[in-house]
């Protein structure tokens, strides 16, 4: 067996730098914590070829004088920890001491730093964690930390590397994440010389949001403001039917830092239960406060993972302070246009005029040659026509418009109230115009066109029904049973699952060889959906609904409903319309179909006045 010996201090400081810095994005996010926790109140990063050649984070924090500028490379090195007790309550980002300590390892880094107090500043260069020139620098308060080239004396992480773009986006995303964490201090970015990025670091996490992800998605967010117990829940999540293909716009921040947590996504989708697509998820910005001792971040090495001494707080903290938000939000769905271009009429062809005695420079005579007698004719008309005059108000209005304008600051557009977009219900000021495509109601309400899905808002209206009511589906008995033959592993599921669907008012037997006998349907459920309702909840059985007993009914519930309600292409009398209609406006909670989709559509009248060139 090979001799134990220790590690070299430089090869022990590669593995640790393995460990905290697996890439720019990882050197990036540190250096831009460590501004943080110093107070600054603008960030500036500037990275070149993804941040593998160049990256610069400069801060206006407390900056550091010219002994601790030093220590601050050495591993274990921090100024946020003194006793072990502090581990049970960290209030800031970094702790450990390990960053400058890590990066420095496999980089070449120059620093300069300086305090308020401190006439001038502190100037370091290091190569691979060594300290190899130090001096005095004139430089503004707080702290410039350049590193370059990065993993240059290891080339086993090197060919890990994805190319520039790559590593540039992860960096970027990186350093947004923190943006949003901390909407008081404004962050830039410069990718190549240009900017990607800059925050306004006014405060408000609206703000933030906005900057980051974009006006669309910033605008399709409702807000999120609750306490439970001794947690604090603030942000923004997304209208169910502003959902994603994937979960890449969930971000969750407890007491400052970005975290992943399966016990906050879990509760976050729980929330939008029932009103989500299959395959669709929800976007949020979350903000979770609680005390520092109940939770623990001390244990991944990136900081991006954390314990919770109470997971069932937390997921019912976020869960119904989510739900709640989501009840409170409006779910018509405001239409969009395509702005109207003003497309330049045909003018009529002027008039035609008796020839002038004297040619005019017009558009098609300016460049010809004219004869000198021609010329001092044209020179005496020119002289003796009327010339404008400049008034008083004339002169003052010109002065005004000449005047130097004040800069003006770029203002970030706030959440606008639901009520904006969309008027309140009034159930009494309505008027059911029709049915078009015989899919869509349309109904008159203010100054509102309201488009409902008929469908989506009958099987809403019945899944909520059956769903309110505890006791099992009123069922109907079939005089001749119904014989279904579904896949063999389908009617295993089925039959295995008897008692929950009848819960839901299917009686289901094996009739023999594969075939299922059904002897009784839900009350609402027409006869000739029986089979495809079946197979449906089968598949869903089989995805593992059935770990979750209300998930399940849930499941059966939907199914039944989506096959009871009325279907679209299918013409509707009057007293169905009006009755449809009444139950839409009258209730709050119809506001999006069990499988995400929107139940009302509103058109204003201002966009139709826009269409028709009348606004």
């Amino acid at each position: 067996m090979p001799k134990i010996q220790q590690l070299s201090p430089h090869v022990a400081d590669l593995i640790a730098a393995g460990e905290v810095v697996e890439r720019p994005a990882s050197a990036a996010k540190e250096l831009v914590e460590n501004a943080i926790d110093a107070g600054a109140k603008h960030i500036t990063v500037e990275l070149q070829n993804g941040g593998m050649t160049f990256l610069r984070v400069t801060d206006d924090g407390c900056g550091m004088s010219a002994e601790d500028a030093e220590t601050a490379f050495l591993r274990h090195a921090t100024s946020k920890l003194r006793t072990a007790e502090d581990l049970e309550a960290i209030h800031t980002l970094g702790f450990r001491g390990e960053a400058l300590a890590a990066i420095s390892a496999v980089s070449h880094i120059d620093l300069m730093t300086k305090t308020a107090d401190s006439a001038f500043g502190t100037g370091l260069h290091l190569d691979a964690g060594v300290v190899t020139e130090r001096d005095s620098v004139g430089c503004p308060d707080g702290t410039t930390i350049i590193v370059r080239d990065l993993f240059y004396n290891t080339p086993a992480r090197m060919k890990f590397m994805k190319r520039d773009t790559v590593e540039a986006a992860a960096l970027v995303s990186a350093v947004s994440r923190l943006a949003i964490a901390h909407p008081e201090v404004s962050i830039r970015i410069l990718r190549d010389g240009e900017d990607v990025l800059q925050t306004p670091g006014d405060g408000k996490l609206f703000s933030a949001v906005y900057a980051v992800l974009g006006r669309q998605n910033a605008q399709e967010m409702v807000e999120v403001s609750s306490r439970w117990e001794n947690y604090t829940l603030t942000g923004y999540v997304s209208k169910p039917s502003a959902t994603r293909g994937n979960r890449a716009n969930q971000l969750f921040f407890v007491n400052g830092r970005h975290v992943r947590s399966k016990t906050m996504t879990a509760a976050l989708e729980e929330a939008y239960r029932n009103q989500l697509m299959v395959g669709r998820f929800p976007s949020c910005v979350l903000h979770l406060r609680l005390p520092e001792h109940l939770v623990d971040v001390n244990v991944h090495p990136a900081k991006v993972e954390v314990k919770f001494l109470n997971e069932r707080d937390l997921f019912d903290c976020i869960r119904y302070g989510v739900e709640g938000a989501l009840e409170k939000a409006s779910g018509r769905v405001q239409m969009k246009l395509p702005q109207q271009r003003d497309v330049p009429q045909p003018q009529p062809a002027a008039p035609e005029k008796p020839a002038a005695k004297v040619a005019s420079p017009a558009k098609d005579t300016f460049f010809r040659t004219i004869s000198a007698e021609d010329y001092k004719a044209f020179a005496q008309v020119m002289r003796e026509a009327p010339r404008p005059q400049m008034t008083p108000e004339l002169k003052a209005a010109l002065e005004r418009k000449n005047r130097p304008a004040a800069p003006q600051k770029k203002e970030i557009p706030q959440p606008a109230p639901e009520t904006q977009a969309e008027l309140p219900v009034e159930t009494e000021a309505h008027r059911i115009v029709g049915e078009v495509l015989n899919t869509y109601i349309i109904v008159e309400e203010g100054k509102n066109v309201l488009l409902i899905d008929k469908h989506a808002a009958h099987e809403r209206i019945l899944f909520e029904k059956l769903r309110a009511s505890m006791e099992p589906v009123v069922p109907q008995l079939l005089l001749t049973p119904i014989l279904c033959k579904p896949e063999r592993e389908e009617a295993a599921v089925l039959l295995e699952n008897a008692d929950l669907l009848r819960e839901a008012g299917f009686e289901v037997s094996d009739y023999g060889d594969g075939v299922l006998a059904v002897r009784q349907i839900p009350a609402d459920l027409a006869i000739e959906e029986t089979e495809a309702t079946l197979n449906e909840l089968a598949a869903d059985l089989k995805a593992g609904k059935r770990t979750d007993p209300t998930a399940m009914r849930d499941a059966v519930l939907h199914t039944v409903a989506c096959k009871a309600a009325i279907k679209g292409g299918r013409h509707t009398d009057e007293a169905e319309r009006a009755a449809l209609v009444k139950e839409v406006l009258s209730r709050d909670d119809l506001k999006y179909c069990p499988h995400g989709r929107p139940i009302c559509a509103v058109l204003t009248a201002s966009q139709l006045e826009r269409q028709f060139k009348r606004a």
